[in-house]
């Protein structure tokens, strides 16, 4: 079986494994997300934009985030090219994906942007994320200086895989994740 039919499978599986995530699962979530962040906050971390994304069907909802921080939030181009941008809270309009995220004129550099957190389907113990399959995260952080990011993971407990996800090339593992259970970071 070839390592994309491996993972369309992963995808299918964990896929109906978020599904089954409860509210409160997620919300617990969230609530981790936000811990963690005001522990960075308490550090002394520098607390420029923080990437998260615009949550899809049953993905952990981080918007909140915007009370206290400022956010970016991912576009998607044409040429599946991701970029950040600021978001304060107000107009977006839909990326190349059709997932709503800001105007690319409000694009930032690396050096603006604290900690990403991205949705996952599923992680394993090597970090490595099983995400939906279009390689923009990947792609994105195949340049050093967005790697040298904290990229953390979003997801409930019941997608952590205790079996070594199928593994591209490509795949850059995370920097940990967050679940309603733990912060492995």
């Amino acid at each position: 079986m070839l390592a994309s039919e491996k993972k369309n499978l992963e995808r299918k599986y964990f896929r109906n494994l978020m599904q089954k995530s409860s509210s409160i699962e997620r919300r617990n979530v969230e609530i981790n997300v936000n811990s963690y962040v005001e522990s960075l906050d308490k550090k002394g971390m520098i607390m420029n934009h923080i990437g998260i994304y615009w949550p899809l069907k049953n993905e952990i909802d981080i918007r909140n985030l915007k009370d206290k921080y400022s956010l970016a939030l991912p576009r998607c181009e044409k040429n599946k090219k991701l970029l950040f941008c600021a978001w304060d809270g107000k107009k977006l309009t839909k990326d190349s994906e059709g997932i709503l995220s800001p105007d690319s004129s409000r694009k930032l550099s690396y050096k603006s942007i604290s900690v990403i957190f991205i949705p996952c389907l599923s992680v394993d113990k090597n970090l490595t994320r099983l995400g939906y399959g279009g390689g923009y995260f990947d792609r994105f952080r195949v340049d050093e200086n967005w790697r040298a990011i904290p990229c953390i993971g979003v997801l409930t407990s019941n997608c952590i895989s205790h079996h070594l996800l199928t593994k591209a090339d490509w795949d850059i593992p995370l920097s940990g994740f967050i679940t309603e259970k733990e912060i492995l970071v």
